[in-house]
């Protein structure tokens, strides 16, 4: 009977443990603004730290790219929406980012803030574009993040 129980338990704790591995790496899914253009900055993954988000915390974003031509400046436009609809735009200096210049090759963009503890929880999708010093549009990527119920400014 022993014999028995440990046979089912070492698949069943290694099964349990897959199923942890794939819940506490879960990607975020990022889409292109236009599936039919070739950006210069091709986003091969997005990072969010905590995820869910937790409100009056630091939320952390890391969007992990490649470039095959040297980008000296630029800027970053963010709109974000919750549940469709569009509540916050922000601009950012790409050098205040990432290290300027972008050398050809991978790179990584990282923006990290608090949000208000009186953000609402829930769904929200993020629009981010990247232009170039001359304006020209480098990428334009999506992709939908959640803030959580949680808030540790109203457990202070």
């Amino acid at each position: 009977m022993e014999m028995i129980q440990s046979k089912l338990i070492v698949p069943l704790l290694m099964l349990i443990s897959f199923c942890l591995m794939i819940v506490l790496a879960r990607a975020t899914d990022v889409k292109y603004c236009d599936k039919n253009t070739e950006y210069k900055v091709r986003v091969t993954g997005v990072e969010i730290s905590p995820d869910p988000v937790e409100r009056g915390e630091r939320a952390s974003f890391s969007i992990s790219a490649s470039t095959d031509e040297a980008i000296s400046g630029g800027k970053l436009v963010i709109e974000v929406s919750y549940f469709g609809w569009h509540i916050h735009s922000e601009t950012h200096n790409l050098c205040e980012e990432t290290a300027c210049p972008v050398s050809t090759g991978d790179f990584v963009v990282a923006h990290s803030q608090i949000l208000p503890g009186f953000t609402p929880p829930g769904s929200y999708s993020l629009k981010m574009k990247m232009y170039d010093r001359n304006k020209s549009e480098l990428t334009c990527i999506a992709f939908d993040f959640a803030i959580g119920f949680a808030s540790s400014v109203a457990a202070s």
